[in-house]
């Protein structure tokens, strides 16, 4: 007689993804939107994407420097003095134009009021530290 055969039991996946997790990005549509807005003409597909890619890198690159000064400062929060310092070494931010002055420029007034501390009356300063 014939041996009786046995299935074989295969273990089920515990939720598991075949895919690798993917980094947080900025969406394609900001990015899309900031720089027809810059532009102001219409964009290619291919230039868009070239655009894209760099402005990835740029985030990229941007948060490895914020990491290291961070790092190197001995602390676990960015603050920002650590964005200012990069700015500096950008080029952005020099004596003659402080970040207040781009945060003015280039920011709405909601963004203006959370970034630049204001006197106010009763002696009080805005945003609170």
């Amino acid at each position: 007689p014939l041996p009786l055969l046995q299935h074989k039991t295969v273990p089920k996946r515990v939720g598991t993804s075949q895919r690798k997790p993917r980094e947080p990005q900025v969406p394609r549509s900001l990015i899309k939107q900031i720089f027809r807005h810059l532009v102001k003409m219409p964009v290619t597909r291919d230039a868009f994407n070239i655009v894209e890619k760099c402005s990835e890198r740029y985030f990229k690159q941007l948060s490895d420097d914020l990491e290291a000064y961070t790092h190197h400062a001995g602390r676990k929060t960015v603050e920002a003095a650590d964005l200012e310092v990069l700015m500096r070494r950008q080029g952005l931010v020099t004596d003659k134009m402080p970040l207040n002055v781009l945060i003015e420029r280039y920011l709405p007034l909601e963004y203006r009021k959370l970034l630049i501390p204001v006197a106010v009356s009763g002696n009080k300063v805005i945003p609170c530290k």
